[in-house]
C-alpha cells in the first residue's frame, strides 16, 4: 500500500544555527514513502539535549541544513512503501532514531551505530519534528502497550544510549557501584534506572531537594544534591573511600575531573557527552597506576533498543516525563531544556 501525494503537514525547520528564534514553523508536502520505507502519522515528538545542540550549532561541526530535528518519535502506521511487510496501516509504534545501511558487517554484527553511513534522525538527516515522517521500515517497533504517545516518545534515544554506555561499554554487573550524573536527566534517569535492573548498586547526583526525590523514586540508593555538597567527598563517604567500580559521565568540563576522582582501582568511567564542555585534564599517571579505563559511547544497537522496549512492556522500566506543548511552542520547549527547568523529558504535539 503505498499513499500518494497528500496536502501539507506542518513541520520544525532550523535554516541556520542561533537562539530559540531559528526554530521556524512551516509547512513542507507530506512525504511519500519510498522502497522500504514507512511513514508514521507522529502523535508525539520526544525531545532531547541534542536538538539544542542542532538548533545552536557546534563548532566544527557542520549540521546538513536546512533540516528538520529531534529524533524520538511514537504514532501510527499511515502508508506503506514498496516491499514493506510486517506491518499494517494503524499499528502504533515508535521511531527508532538509529539509521544504518543494514548490509555492512558491522550492522549485520548487531552493533549498527558503528556503521560507517550511520546517521541520527534529526542530525544528520531530517528528523521527527513534524505531522509526518518517512523512515526505513527497520526504524519502527511496536509501541509498548501500557504507555501513552507522549511516554512513548520520551525513551529511544535516552534509553539507547544508556543501555549501550552501561551493559556494552562499562560492563556493569551486579553487585557493583555507579554513579550517575544528573539522575533526572534523559540520559541519567534511564541510566539510574537500568543500572538498578542489572542489580547495581546506585549512587546518582541531581541539583536541588526536589529533583533528588524524583531521582530516589526512580531507584537510586543514594542522591546527592551536587549543588550542596562535594560529589567526590559524598562518594568517597558512601563506598568507605574505596571509590565506585563505574562513573556515568555526560557532563564534561564540570564533572570530569571529580568523576575521576571517584573511582576505584579498575574503575571504568563511560562518557556519551560534554554538555559543560569537552576540553578536560587528565594525568595519564591516575590512569596507569589505578588501572583505569576511559570509554566513549555513542547510541546503541537497534536490536538493544528493541529489548529496552521488552523491559518497559514488563512494566521494569518507566518513562519519566514532564511537560507536554504543542509543537508551535517548541522555543519554550528548548528554553525548558536549556535551563534545566524541566523535571524529566519534554514532548511536542503535533
Amino acid at each position: 500500500m503505498v499513499a500518494g501525494a497528500m496536502a501539507n503537514m506542518p513541520c520544525v525547520v532550523v535554516r541556520e544555527h542561533g537562539g530559540f528564534d531559528r526554530l521556524r514553523l512551516e509547512e513542507r508536502p507530506v512525504p511519500v514513502p519510498a522502497p522500504g520505507q514507512v511513514r508514521v502519522r507522529v502523535q508525539a515528538i520526544g525531545l532531547n539535549h541534542l536538538d539544542t545542540w542542532v538548533r545552536r550549532g557546534v563548532p566544527g561541526h557542520t549540521f546538513p541544513l536546512p533540516l528538520i530535528p529531534s529524533s524520538d518519535a511514537c504514532g501510527v502506521v499511515d502508508a506503506l512503501g514498496p516491499g514493506v511487510t510486517g506491518c499494517k496501516a494503524g499499528d502504533p509504534v515508535v521511531v527508532l532514531p538509529g539509521v544504518s545501511c543494514g548490509a555492512c558487517e558491522a550492522c549485520q554484527s548487531g552493533v549498527d551505530q558503528l556503521c560507517r553511513d550511520y546517521h541520527i534522525l534529526g542530525e544528520s538527516c531530517d528528523g521527527t519534528s513534524a505531522a509526518f515522517v518517512c523512515v526505513p521500515a527497520a526504524n519502527i517497533a511496536a509501541k509498548p502497550r501500557a504507555l501513552s504517545a507522549p511516554e512513548a516518545a520520551s525513551i529511544c534515544l535516552v534509553f539507547q544510549t544508556a543501555w549501550n554506555m552501561l551493559v556494552r561499554r562499562a560492563e556493569l554487573r551486579a553487585g557493583e557501584t555507579v554513579l550517575v550524573h544528573a539522575g533526572l536527566s534523559g540520559v541519567g534517569s534511564a541510566a539510574v534506572q537500568i543500572a538498578n535492573v542489572l542489580g547495581a548498586q546506585v549512587i546518582a547526583t541531581a541539583g536541588g531537594p526536589e529533583k533528588c526525590a524524583q531521582v530516589k523514586a526512580l531507584g537510586a540508593h543514594h542522591v546527592i544534591d551536587y549543588r550542596a555538597a562535594d560529589f567526590v567527598a559524598e562518594v568517597r563517604s558512601l563506598t568507605g573511600r574505596a571509590g565506585v567500580h563505574v562513573v556515568f559521565e555526560h557532563v564534561g568540563e564540570a564533572t570530569f575531573t571529580g568523576s575521576m576522582k571517584c573511582l576505584q582501582r579498575g574503575g571504568r568511567l563511560v562518557t556519551c557527552g560534554a554538555t559543560t564542555g569537552g576540553n578536560v585534564p587528565l594525568s595519564l599517571h591516575a590512569v596507569f597506576f589505578k588501572s583505569l579505563s576511559i570509554l566513549g559511547s555513542t547510541m546503541g544497537s537497534k536490536g538493544d533498543l528493541r529489548t529496552i522496549l521488552r523491559l518497559f512492556d514488563q512494566g521494569r522500566l518507566r518513562t519519566v516525563l514532564a511537560r507536554e506543548l504543542p509543537m508551535a511552542q517548541v522555543g519554550e520547549a528548548h528554553r525548558l531544556l536549556e535551563a534545566r527547568e524541566a523535571l524529566g523529558k519534554v514532548v511536542l504535539l503535533p
